[in-house]
């Protein structure tokens, strides 16, 4: 038997042959497919991407809008800056660049730090900002050690301006730099870390206003990431142009008369409800927020003891002292329970039930009727009258002379003072209203809390008939090509009117106080011009007779001085209030101040301003 060797292949060898041969053609194909997928189908979208590695696209900076005075002055404009920015795709060891950095600039690592992470959100090819308002000698050292920062750069950007320092540093605001709460409510991704933006006063209502449109540079760039050319630009656009109501020189007046004091003062025109001067003492540079301000000038601002972050206008809250007693003689002519000839003794103190109330005349200012008792300030005829008024008439009149409730100024942190009540009481104290508060309230003490900026709309209304106007800082914005996109009209909160018979009694006894011998306010007086003023003096703390001691009282225990006036007294235009914290005497300390305010109004030579001057005593009320 002979064997002969087999010359098939075995049937399952051919099988997997044929699977396998299959296999490598299909992988085959989708190769070539994949291809042509990726030179054919998405050529223009991987050309794209390459692109991007080879280009940097650099965020151009918007200047925020100008801000003017209503004669058109520049108040608030831009300079150029250098920001120090670092691109996160161009950066190995990020540790090291920001050591070398800290080193070149002198700053510490833990800022940059910060600052790096807060722009870890944005894409990477898109710069962090690090450092801002670099000096010339810092971008200088930067540039010449560039070799050694990869991915630094450094932008010119648009810095705030204010060109006043301090001037309207409350009505403007200030900047900071956006925080992780502002970037989380920004739907439409406008901001980036690093990026400034209003915080409080004008920069911050009118932020979509003033903010602008970022621009764009689309930069050519080598694997290193430095710049080879530019490619091309988006031009940002500037922010809109506004014009506020203020005056510039008025502004300057008013806060150069208070001085080193601390206390605020409002200018308002009595027709329309524009501020034409809002000041408040003492104030902050807002140019330091713009640079960016350190740890040590922003804790020296918040433990100053006279508060200069604070906007005393619309957050300083006092008693209004006797420049209430306007509001006590129109609501008790109002009621019938006092007209122009109703008079009450006054010996220099009121009695009632064991507690004498003192009047701020020792010896007393004898019979005395509505005229005499405004123009001398009698306290003896108001706790009488107020007594028989009663705290809800009282109350009421305060309500519609635009006291006891924010009057809508523009500006965040509006307060809205206190005016108390019968209900008042019972719901905040549980417990009832007393007599004794009635005449405490009657001249402006006790439970009662009123802001500058209220008393300057209280003033107006008596001055226009009994009209509340809302208080207008903006007047306008503008576009860049001069079209009005907001603009703002008079507008009435609240319309009282009052008996023009009742009216003409209060405001001859207001133009006594500040133009006859004996008046309170005298001190107020303008060459030419008649003024309807009244003086305030309200008490910190009881003193008892120590307030008549010749011992000086401390600094925080003296009594507040308040002025209220309007001019001309004839034909009223602008209504004004003072308020000097712990100034002793209305008529010693806030009248002059009023009076320089309304000498620059009128465009009047100014007088001797020593009168000016906090004395340790008040002179008159």
């Amino acid at each position: 038997m002979s064997l002969k060797p087999s010359s098939g292949i075995p049937p399952s060898f051919r099988r997997r042959f044929v699977i396998f041969s299959l296999a490598a053609v299909a992988i085959f194909l989708l190769l070539v497919l994949r291809l042509w997928y990726l030179q054919v189908v998405s050529v223009e979208r991987y050309q794209h991407l390459s692109e991007r590695n080879r280009t940097r696209y650099v965020p151009v900076a918007a200047p925020r809008g100008p801000i003017y005075d209503r004669d058109g002055e520049l108040l608030v404009g831009n300079r150029p800056s250098f920001t120090i920015s670092v691109l996160r795709q161009d950066v190995q060891n990020r540790e090291e660049l920001i050591e070398r950095l800290s080193h070149y600039l002198a700053l510490e690592p833990g800022g940059l730090q910060r600052r790096w992470t807060s722009g870890t959100r944005l894409p990477r090819f898109r710069p962090i900002p690090l450092v801002d308002d670099v000096t010339r000698e810092d971008l200088d050292r930067i540039q010449e050690n560039s070799i050694e920062l990869p991915g630094v750069l450094a932008e010119v950007r648009p810095l705030r301006n204010y060109l006043y320092d301090q001037m309207g540093a409350h009505i403007f605001g200030y900047l900071g730099e956006i925080n992780e709460r502002e970037l989380a409510r920004d739907r439409e991704r406008f901001y980036r870390p690093g990026d400034s933006v209003g915080k409080t006063g004008m920069e911050r209502t009118l932020e979509t206003y003033l903010r602008g449109t970022v621009g764009e540079r689309r930069l050519e760039v080598d694997v290193l990431g430095k710049e080879l050319r530019l490619l091309n630009t988006r031009e940002p656009v500037p922010g809109n142009r506004v014009y506020l109501t203020i005056r510039r020189d008025v502004q300057l007046a008013a806060e150069a008369a208070i001085g080193e004091h601390a206390g605020s003062a409002v200018l308002m025109d009595v027709h329309t409800g524009e501020i034409l001067a809002l000041a408040s003492r003492p104030s902050f540079n807002p140019a330091d927020f713009a640079r960016g301000i350190s740890g040590q000038e922003w804790l020296s601002l918040l433990e100053n003891s006279l508060h200069p972050l604070k906007n005393k206008a619309i957050q300083g809250q006092y008693p209004p002292g006797s420049t209430y007693k306007i509001v006590t003689a129109l609501a008790a002519l109002r009621a019938g329970v006092a007209n122009a000839t109703t008079t009450v003794f006054c010996s220099g103190r009121f009695t009632l039930g064991n507690r004498d109330f003192r009047c701020w005349k020792r010896g007393g200012h004898g019979r005395v009727d509505l005229r005499k008792a405004l123009k001398e300030s009698c306290d003896t005829w108001f706790y009488q009258v107020g007594l028989d008024l009663g705290i809800d008439r009282l109350a009421q009149m305060s309500f519609d002379l635009g006291l006891g409730r924010p009057v809508g100024i523009p500006l965040d942190g509006e307060l809205p003072g206190l005016v108390p009540t019968r209900q008042w009481k019972r719901e905040r104290f549980n417990e009832p209203w007393y007599n004794g508060e009635t005449v405490n309230a009657s001249i402006g003490q006790g439970y009662l809390l009123t802001t500058p900026l209220q008393l300057a709309v209280m003033t107006a209304a008596v001055a226009n008939g009994g009209s509340v106007l809302r208080p207008q800082l903006l007047q306008r914005v503008e576009d860049l090509d001069g079209k009005i996109l907001v603009e703002t009209k008079p507008e009435v909160i609240r319309s009282t009117p009052l008996n023009s018979a009742h009216l003409k009694v209060v405001r001859d006894a207001l133009v006594a106080s500040v133009e006859e011998q004996g008046g309170t306010g005298r001190r107020s007086r303008l060459p030419g011009i008649s003024v309807a003023g009244k003086t305030g003096t309200a008490q910190v703390v009881r003193l008892g007779e120590d307030r008549d001691s010749k011992r000086e009282i401390p600094y925080r225990f003296r009594d507040h001085a308040l002025f209220v006036a309007y001019a001309p007294a004839e034909n009223p235009q602008v209504a004004v209030a003072v308020v000097i914290e712990h100034g002793t005497g209305g008529g010693a300390v806030a009248a002059p101040i009023a009076r320089v305010i309304l000498e620059s109004y009128f465009g009047l030579p100014p007088q001797e301003v020593a009168a000016v001057q906090v004395s340790p005593a008040p002179a008159g009320d």
